[in-house]
C-alpha cells in the first residue's frame, strides 16, 4: 500500500488520526476551562497513565480546545532536575506581556512583570548567559523571597487578576509531573489551591505516571480535592478497534474482521503499539484490504521496531545493577510485583536494594503500586525483557 498514504503516527506524542476513547477526558476538561472562564470553581487535572498511553496527545489536544475557548495556554514538559522556577518563569512572563496589550488588564499585567523581575532576581534565573532583570525596575516584597511556596502563588495571583480583567483564561500543561521535586509541586499546588480559593480563571493540566496521585497527596493532604485524576490507561477493544479501523476506511482501503482483532488483542489495547504495528502493516501490506496473514507477517518487524527504540531507549539508562533488578521482576510474570520476591530471586536483602530501586523509580522506569509492590511503568516491558532473556 501506498506509504505516502499511511494515515499512522506512532512517534512520541504524535496525534494519532483517530484520537478514539478519550472523549470522556476531553469533555471534563473542556468542563474545567468553561466553568474557570465564567469564574465558578473549577478543578485542575492530573492525567495518569504508564508510557505509551497517548498522555502527551491528550495534554496537546486539550491545550488546543482551551486555545480555541480563549484561554492562553503555557506548554512545558517537566526534565529530571530542572527547577519549576526556571521552567514556568518564560512562560508567565510570557502570558503576563499578551495581558498587558489589555488596556483593561494592563496596570495589573505590568506589575506582574515587576513581580517576575523580582521572581528572576530571587531564583537567579537567567536566559542566554544574562541574568534577567537584577537592575530593571522592581517592586520590593513581591515575589522575591525566594521561597517558591509564597512567591509563586503571589505571581499566579497577578495573572488571574489580569486575565479576569482581559476576559481571558490560562491554562498551564505541563508534562512530565512526576520529575517534579516535592518542593515544587508542594508550591505548584498551593499556588492552584489559591487560584480555586479565589475563583480565578487558572488552571492547570498535568500528566504524568501513575505515581503522581501519591506524590500529589503527599505534598498536600488538600491535592485529592484539588484535583481531577482520570486514568490514562489502554483502550477498550471497540476504542482500539476504531482507532485503527477509521484511519484505514478513511483512506479508502479496508481491514478484515480478524486482522483488525488480532491487532487489538496482541498489543492489548495500548496506543503507541496500535499506530506502530497498524503503520508496519499499512506498509507491508499489498491492500487494498488488509488481512490477517498481512498482520502476522507485520508482527515480528513491528517487534524489532519497539525492542530497538520505545524499550531499548528506556533500558539504556540503567545501570547493569538496575538492569538486572528489572530483569529480575520481567521474570516474576506480570506484576505488580512484590518486593520481597524480588529480593528472593535476586539473592539479596530488602535493605540492599533499597537504593536500586530508588534509582529506578527516579529514572521513571518503574513505580510503586502500593506498600512493598512494583510495576512497570512501560506497558509489556516485561515481556521485553523476557524476549532479551
Amino acid at each position: 500500500m501506498d506509504p505516502y498514504r499511511n494515515p499512522f503516527a506512532p512517534g512520541a506524542g504524535s496525534r494519532p488520526p483517530e484520537l478514539a476513547g478519550r472523549d470522556s477526558t476531553l469533555d471534563a476538561a473542556r468542563i474545567s476551562c468553561g466553568r474557570a472562564m465564567m469564574g465558578k470553581s473549577a478543578r485542575s487535572i492530573m492525567l495518569l497513565g504508564l508510557r505509551g498511553t497517548g498522555k502527551t496527545v491528550l495534554l496537546n489536544e486539550i491545550g488546543r480546545n482551551a486555545e480555541e475557548a480563549g484561554l492562553l495556554v503555557s506548554r512545558v514538559e517537566s526534565p529530571e532536575g530542572e527547577r519549576l522556577a526556571r521552567l514556568l518563569y518564560p512562560e508567565m512572563r510570557k502570558v503576563m506581556r499578551a495581558l498587558s496589550g489589555v488596556e483593561a488588564a494592563k496596570s495589573v499585567a505590568m506589575r506582574g512583570l515587576k513581580g517576575l523581575r523580582n521572581f528572576a532576581s530571587a531564583f537567579n534565573i537567567e536566559v542566554a548567559g544574562v541574568n534577567i532583570g537584577v537592575e530593571a525596575e522592581s517592586e520590593p516584597g513581591l515575589a522575591d523571597s525566594g521561597d517558591l511556596q509564597y512567591d509563586l502563588p503571589d505571581l499566579f495571583i497577578l495573572i488571574g487578576k489580569a486575565a479576569q480583567a482581559a476576559g481571558r483564561g490560562w491554562l498551564l500543561l505541563i508534562d512530565e509531573v512526576q520529575y517534579l521535586s516535592e518542593a515544587d509541586l508542594r508550591a505548584l499546588i498551593v499556588s492552584l489551591h489559591r487560584m480555586a480559593q479565589e475563583g480565578m480563571p487558572v488552571l492547570m493540566v498535568g500528566a504524568g505516571l501513575p505515581q503522581i496521585a501519591r506524590m500529589a497527596g503527599e505534598a498536600k493532604s488538600y491535592a485529592e480535592r484539588l484535583f481531577l485524576f482520570p486514568a490514562v490507561g489502554p483502550l477498550d477493544p471497540s476504542s482500539a478497534a476504531q482507532a485503527v479501523e477509521k484511519p484505514i476506511v478513511e483512506e479508502d482501503a479496508e481491514i478484515a474482521a480478524d486482522a483488525l482483532a488480532a491487532v487489538v488483542e496482541r498489543t492489548k489495547g495500548y496506543p503507541f503499539f496500535l499506530q506502530e504495528w497498524a503503520s508496519v502493516v499499512w506498509n507491508n501490506a499489498e491492500g487494498p484490504l488488509i488481512t490477517l496473514p498481512d498482520v502476522e507477517q507485520s508482527y515480528a518487524e513491528t517487534l524489532a521496531i519497539l525492542d530497538d527504540g520505545f524499550f531499548k531507549v528506556r533500558i539504556d539508562r540503567l545501570t547493569k545493577a538496575e538492569v538486572q533488578f528489572v530483569k529480575a521482576m520481567a521474570n516474576l510474570g506480570e506484576g505488580p510485583y512484590a518486593m520481597a520476591d524480588i529480593a528472593k530471586a535476586m539473592g539479596r536483602t530488602l535493605n540492599s536494594l533499597g537504593p536500586a530501586r530508588a534509582n529506578i523509580i527516579s529514572k521513571g522506569m518503574i513505580y510503586s503500586t502500593d506498600h512493598g509492590y512494583l510495576d512497570f511503568s512501560v506497558p509489556l516491558f516485561a515481556e521485553f525483557m523476557r524476549r532479551q532473556n
